[in-house]
């Protein structure tokens, strides 16, 4: 009864030392400071500046003004509000391809390497045909067949393609765990497959597998402004992909409006390296060899 007792503040404990030292890790309240700003701009943009991101105006390349915060398109676009709806798709993609990854990833790395055996081969092999298809590929002839494509439908099949690498990593470490004494214990116990990864194996995996969901969201992100840019992304709405693809098929470049593909561009590039740094940061934070005191 006293070893019970005992977990509780256990785990009360090591929770205080993350905090401690994550809020004193500058990589991570800066990686997710940049992350948390954009994407409050992309929530709340879109309900302080009104109007359809796409609407042509009479005023065709504007450079940024106090009318036209990020100037304006060669059709009068306005870029700012252009801008914010773009943040709020990119994220969505990110949410949704990153979220379907981790979860068909951890479904099948708990499951391969908590119950091994022939169910490990047959998932293995499944792991390694989807990691060896060209993703990007298969994924362009998935959208140019699309007669309705949309954000939700592109980070679905981001999600479905992606998910390989993490079910490896998260079956190698549950390999790893799978024999500790209290994982014996459950099992001993007659508790279940799922029981045991569940209650067992995944709390002792927590730090991990938001670090894995940072990299895949961060992926879907990439995937999707790519998927963007080459004319593939959604034919509805805007996002910051297709600015960039808009800006490059009209002449942005050319013309000396950088108003219309720095912002997008920059965003980009902000959202991914910004989670790589965070991700640095929590590896710092979690592993107590890498701490700093």
């Amino acid at each position: 009864m006293s070893v019970i007792q005992d977990v509780a503040p256990h785990e009360a404990g090591v929770r205080r030392e993350a905090l401690h030292f994550a809020v004193r890790n500058a990589k991570l309240m800066a990686g997710f400071g940049i992350v948390a700003a954009l994407l409050l701009l992309g929530l709340l943009g879109p309900l302080l500046v009104s109007g359809n991101p796409n609407d042509y105006g009479p005023q065709p390349m504007s450079p940024p003004s106090g009318e036209h915060w990020l100037g304006t398109t060669t059709f009068g676009q306005d870029v700012f509000l252009q801008f914010v709806h773009g943040l709020r798709a990119t994220f969505v993609v990110g949410v949704i391809g990153g979220g379907i990854a981790a979860v068909i990833g951890m479904a099948i790395g708990f499951v391969a390497g908590d119950r091994g055996g022939i169910i490990d081969e047959v998932l293995n092999m499944l792991t390694n045909v989807v990691l060896v298809i060209p993703t990007l590929a298969v994924l362009l002839i998935i959208n140019a067949y699309l007669g309705i494509r949309s954000v939700a439908v592109q980070g679905l099949f981001i999600g479905l393609t992606q998910w390989p690498w993490a079910a490896r990593a998260i079956r190698a470490q549950t390999f790893s765990l799978r024999t500790r004494e209290f994982v014996d214990l459950a099992r001993m116990s007659g508790a279940g497959t799922w029981r045991i990864i569940v209650r067992e194996i995944a709390p002792n995996m927590s730090s991990y597998l938001f670090m894995t969901f940072i990299l895949l969201f961060g992926g879907s992100v990439l995937i999707g402004s790519s998927l963007d840019f080459i004319g593939l992304g959604p034919t509805e709405g805007v996002s910051l992909g297709l600015m960039l693809q808009n800006a490059h098929q009209w002449s942005a470049l050319q013309l000396g409006m950088w108003w219309w593909f720095v912002p997008p561009g920059a965003a980009i590039t902000a959202i991914v390296g910004a989670l790589y740094v965070a991700n640095v940061g929590l590896d710092e934070v979690f592993n107590p060899k890498l701490r700093e005191t």
